[in-house]
């Protein structure tokens, strides 16, 4: 695995403040990387510390292997970045704008002329390439900044809560960009919208006051809760009164009934569905719905946080 961000041992320290405490990550080469956290949580302060803006009190991070320095130019052509709250020039149209952001990299002409037809393609803003920025929306706005960050073709995009401020229309505009350059570039997406980053990142950090509580792929991930839970639909009143006595099971933890619906939280959810087959054939149960619930991003990070909280 091709490592295109290394952290190690990062501190931010504001005058006795730990906004970020002892982070280590790995962000493989060409993912997209789901950096989840409340709001709060260090995520800004890390991808500024990231991007060269501000300066670590202590550790080092590593852009395609080579050092970050606070306050250096040496990495900034492998790196593109949208702030939380990006700033345009109102006056400008989309391809002024681009052309002065690709001019403060040196950008061949002809090469910079080329790339801007490309990204507003991308993001959808190739018809509106001459109106100005003044008269869009904060979705295009931001689908804007995404091509901005993108200009100087960088190895690293960082995107910070890049959906955060927009409707339902404008985020998944936003999303479905983001989620067209995997492969293409390693984009390091902060947010708090656990549904965006579970739709579009292949691995996730979830960070909260400066530290890292659990890092892995989200096919991974899904697997940390100790308890899952197996949802049933059966036919008659008489049914559900038949299951009672699979709540003094030792691997189960709940059994809540609604009408004929019966949840079944377990530990162990295979032995559960053993022991339940077992019932349904002795007592005689119709079934009309038997499915494991799946388990979704939300319950991991509510759990990984409150453990965290009562540590």
């Amino acid at each position: 695995m091709t490592e295109a961000v290394k952290i190690r041992g990062l501190v931010k320290n504001y005058n006795g403040l730990v906004a970020v405490n002892n982070l280590d990550l790995t962000v493989p080469e060409g993912s997209i990387y789901g950096f989840l956290g409340p709001n709060g949580a260090g995520k800004t302060t890390t991808l500024k510390m990231i991007a060269g803006m501000t300066e670590p009190t202590s550790g080092e991070i590593e852009i395609m292997g080579k050092k970050v320095s606070f306050g250096s130019n040496q990495n900034r052509e492998m790196i593109g970045y949208l702030p939380d709250v990006p700033g345009f020039y109102d006056w400008m149209s989309p391809v002024e704008f681009l052309n002065f952001s690709g001019s403060l990299y040196n950008i061949e002409k002809s090469v910079l002329k080329s790339r801007i037809v490309e990204l507003l393609k991308l993001v959808n803003l190739y018809k509106q390439r001459s109106k100005k920025i003044g008269t869009f929306s904060r979705g295009m706005k931001q689908r804007l900044g995404i091509a901005q960050a993108l200009i100087n073709d960088p190895k690293v995009v960082l995107l910070d809560e890049p959906v955060s401020a927009l409707d339902p229309i404008g985020r998944k505009e936003v999303m479905d960009i983001i989620s067209s350059l995997s492969a293409k570039v390693t984009v390091f997406f902060s947010s708090h919208i656990l549904a965006d980053v579970e739709r579009i990142c292949d691995r996730v950090v979830i960070i909260n006051e400066g530290k890292k509580l659990l890092e892995d792929s989200i096919e991974h991930i899904r697997e940390v809760p100790d308890v899952r839970e197996l949802e049933i639909e059966l036919e008659t009143k008489e049914d559900v009164l038949k299951l009672e006595a699979i709540k003094d099971l030792d691997f189960v933890e709940e059994v809540v009934v609604d009408n004929l619906k019966v949840l079944i939280k377990a530990q162990d959810i295979d032995k559960l569905r053993v022991k339940l087959n077992q019932i349904f054939n002795e007592e005689n149960i119709l079934v009309k719905k038997m499915v494991v619930k799946e388990i979704s991003l939300e319950d991991i990070f509510i759990k990984v946080v409150n453990n965290h909280d009562q540590a």
